[in-house]
Formats: C-alpha cells, structure tokens, sequence
C-alpha cells in the first residue's frame, strides 16, 4: 500500500462533475457515477466529492446523490457541500460515507467542528481551507460563497482547526485551480510545519512530479487534484484516467530514499 494518498477531487454542479479554472469557469466533465466506476476499476485510494453549488443555493447536501455515490464506491469517500448541521452529517455517514468535509461551516460555526469530532471522531472530520493571494502576495483565506478574502491570519485559523481536533486539512490554492502548473510548495510548507495533523495539496498539480514535490518539500500527507485525473493533452481533452499503482510506487519510493 503506499504510504501517501492520491485522490481525485470531483467537482459537482447540477449532479454533474466539472472542473474549475481559479473557481471560476465550470466545464462540464461528465456523470459521476460513471468516474466513480472508472476509478474503482483504477483502485484509487480515495476519492473527494465537493458540492459546489450547494452553499452558494443556500441548500442541504443532496442525500439522494450521496446515497448513490456510497453505494457504488468501492474506496473510501468525503463529501463536502452545504453541511451545517450534525444532523446531516450522521444522515452522510449513515448512507456509507466515511469522511466529511467542512469549508463555509467552519468558518461561520466553529462549534460545529467541536461537536462533529466528539460525536464522530477526528478521523471523519476533514476541514477544506481555500487560500488566494493578494495583490501583495499575502496568503489569505477565500470565502466561496461570498467571493471574498477574509481578513484573518490563515496560520492561526488552520491551528484553531487544529486545536478544535479536526483530522485533516486540506488546503486549496485558489490561485492554481485547474492551471494544472503545480502546487504551491511555500504555502503548503508553512501549513505542513505549523500543525502536527495531515495536510492534503489540492490546487496546481499537472504531472506525477508535482505530487512528489509536495512531499518531498512541503511534507504534505496526501495530494488531491482534479484536472490531472480528467484532462488529457495540451487541449484538455476530458478522459477520466489515474496513474498505475507502480508508476506511484515507484515515485514516491524515489522520494523516499533520497
């Protein structure tokens, strides 16, 4: 088994996958359950599901889409999208999915992370913190739903999350969305070397070597990424695709002995 995930992140909008450029630009990609039968024929490690929509609609997650996902998956699954009551997450967790995550949430009620882990463990709960940078190159936290940057230090935000007993955090780089040119190694390397907790890359990633640079230099836990997995050639022809184990194998063995 390797010792570092790799996981697509898929991207629903009306019940269908696409995938984003700088959160903006919303491609259509193709049908979820179709992707969900490709990666598990591609023993993927895990796989993320966003609802992008959901906040924005000021809406619940979609229970029946959901229920349809657990049910076909055959490898571990987070969900994401429009969480805002422990109610919903133990319906999630009911319908076979393993993990959660929380973005607008655990910004606007704290006390719903503390709840979720006594509840459910800090294993299940993931936090999704999406970073721009501003015109002066400040990291800073991005609020999707308002389109806004927030005028609080990212560092002390991502130790709160930490502090509450959240289990992962996965950082996203606004900035890098789907330009599939690599991850950010600066931001990523202060979150790694300020919380003891796994940090996942999400944002940039366009080849192997760009997984392997996140863990060889910032140190992350795991890497996600989206335009990797669906996107073929220098004209983004979409074919849904996920590296063989031993190409991984061998890549982060690499990593590993150097």
């Amino acid at each position: 088994m390797l010792r570092v995930r790799v996981i697509p992140v898929l991207l629903l909008h009306n019940k269908g996958l696409v995938k984003t450029i700088k959160f903006k630009e919303p491609k259509y990609v193709g049908d979820p359950i179709n992707a969900i039968k490709i990666f598990n024929e591609k023993e993927v490690d895990e796989l993320i599901f966003l609802d992008i929509d959901a906040s924005k609609e000021h809406r619940g997650p979609d229970f029946e889409l959901i229920e349809a996902f657990a049910s076909e998956c055959f490898m571990p699954v987070c969900y994401g999208g429009g969480i805002t009551k422990i109610e919903e997450i133990k319906k999630i967790f009911s319908l076979g999915i393993e993990k959660v995550s929380l973005n607008l949430s655990a910004l606007e009620n704290p006390n719903l992370i503390k709840e979720a882990v006594d509840i459910f463990g800090s294993q299940s709960i993931v936090v999704t913190v999406d970073i721009k940078k501003s015109l002066f190159g400040k990291y800073q936290i991005y609020n999707h739903k308002t389109k806004k940057t927030l005028n609080k230090n990212y560092l002390e935000y991502i130790k709160e999350l930490e502090n509450l007993g959240v289990g992962e955090i996965l950082i996203n780089s606004v900035d890098l969305d789907g330009t599939m040119k690599g991850y950010d190694i600066k931001l990523l390397k202060s979150v790694a070397e300020n919380v003891k907790i796994p940090v996942i890359a999400c944002g940039g990633a366009g080849k192997l070597e760009d997984f392997k640079e996140a863990v060889q230099k910032a140190k992350v836990s795991a890497v996600a990424a989206g335009s990797f997995f669906v996107f073929q050639g220098k004209h983004r022809a979409v074919l849904i695709t996920y590296p063989k184990y031993d190409e991984l194998l061998g890549l982060f063995e690499g990593e590993k002995d150097e």
